[in-house]
């Protein structure tokens, strides 16, 4: 099969959409190396997680083809895309971000797109009416166009079928993994030297997200403030949201407490991982919550919100919190530090929750969703003639 991807972010995101993104081509080409992938970029960006396509003969990147396109790369990513698409004889085409091109529905071809969250439709405050009028043609496009859906949590696909009346058959739940890196143990020296490298503290707690508003980082600093015996490691970055939160640790003198990090490798956020008390993950809503899984496969406990998506990659070893309480939220810790038993029961049951997402179960469904629709194209064809 010869199937292409909208890798836009594979290249260029760092965050939630391009690991998705790049792990997704990863387990593929592990898994199903027959296979030919066709990476569509605007440009070339150089990204070191994407070393795994250097040298692959079954990965090929695509992009613009003529000076128009490469100037206009946005247009061309919306549209024109679509006849490079078909020059490539493309078999099935993988919207890795809930966007699908115009047009590509008047090619013989499948399409895929993966929806992560119609957040902006659940928290409409959290963004822009212009922002939200945006995403709601394009989400709604792709999804009414697609041969397939592939929502990355059993709430995604809820949402899916409440908000824009799909049918639940069209919408497989794929979900999502984590980066090999998380999965591997580290050596006490290196993580020695992580630590001496960004003057770490001795012990620490761990947030992992960016520092926007709906991940609710000031929350957890209020529960900081309260528990005047923990340090906090917080791995991300932001804007207007981060402002917040600094002012927040300036005035209440957290300097000395709370560390902000960012633009670290994944060897180097594995070692952070590993070496946490636990992570707190307190953001108000997600479609899945990556940073659960790398916490759990780093054999650590971990904190997160009540409802949501957060039950299906938390499991029911991790403990579960009101986002908006710093009180919920500092007993959570002192129950987890208090208690040694039940710090090992979370410690070992989220280790084994997390093999429920592992690599070969994640790609064997996603290949199950493409061949649910490659097979009736082919079926197309065999009666046609």
């Amino acid at each position: 099969m010869r199937i292409g991807f909208d890798a836009k972010r594979a290249f260029s995101n760092y965050t939630g959409l391009g690991n998705y993104s790049r792990d997704t081509i990863r387990v593929l080409e592990e898994f199903y190396p027959k296979n030919q992938y066709f990476l569509f970029t605007p440009k070339f960006t150089e990204n070191k997680r994407l070393d795994f396509i250097k040298g692959k003969k079954n990965i090929h990147t695509i992009y613009p083809n003529n000076l128009f396109n490469k100037i206009f790369s946005s247009y061309w990513r919306t549209k024109n895309i679509v006849q490079q698409i078909k020059n490539n004889k493309i078999d099935l085409y993988h919207g890795l971000s809930h966007e699908l091109p115009i047009g590509i529905e008047n090619i013989n071809i499948k399409k895929v797109v993966t929806i992560h969250d119609l957040i902006y439709l659940r928290y409409p405050k959290l963004f822009s009416n212009i922002d939200r009028k945006i995403y709601d043609k394009k989400f709604r496009s792709a999804c009414d166009r697609a041969d397939k859906i592939i929502a990355v949590s059993q709430q995604t696909k809820t949402d899916i079928i409440d908000f824009f009346k799909i049918e639940k058959d069209k919408i497989d739940v794929v979900y999502q993994g984590c980066n090999q890196v998380f999965k591997t143990k580290r050596e006490q020296q290196e993580i020695s030297v992580v630590k001496n490298k960004f003057n770490l503290f001795e012990k620490y707690l761990l947030y992992v997200g960016s520092i926007e508003k709906r991940k609710n980082l000031l929350t957890l600093l209020r529960s900081i403030n309260d528990l005047k015996h923990k340090n906090l490691i917080v791995i991300g970055d932001g804007s207007e949201y981060k402002k917040e939160c600094l002012n927040y640790i300036n005035k209440n003198k957290l300097n000395s407490r709370v560390k902000i990090l960012s633009g670290l490798n994944l060897f180097e956020m594995s070692c952070i991982y590993q070496e946490a008390e636990m992570m707190i993950y307190p953001s108000i809503f997600e479609g899945f919550g990556i940073p659960i899984i790398e916490a759990l496969n780093s054999k650590i406990p971990v904190i997160t919100t009540k409802g949501g998506c957060f039950h299906e990659s938390g499991g029911d070893h991790s403990l579960y919190i009101d986002p908006l309480s710093s009180d919920d939220i500092s007993n959570a810790i002192l129950s987890i530090e208090k208690n040694k038993s039940l710090k090992e029961s979370m410690i070992e049951n989220g280790y084994k929750h997390a093999q429920n997402f592992n690599d070969e179960i994640i790609v064997k469904n996603l290949f199950k969703s493409y061949n649910s629709i490659w097979w009736k194209m082919k079926w197309k064809i065999v009666l046609k003639f």
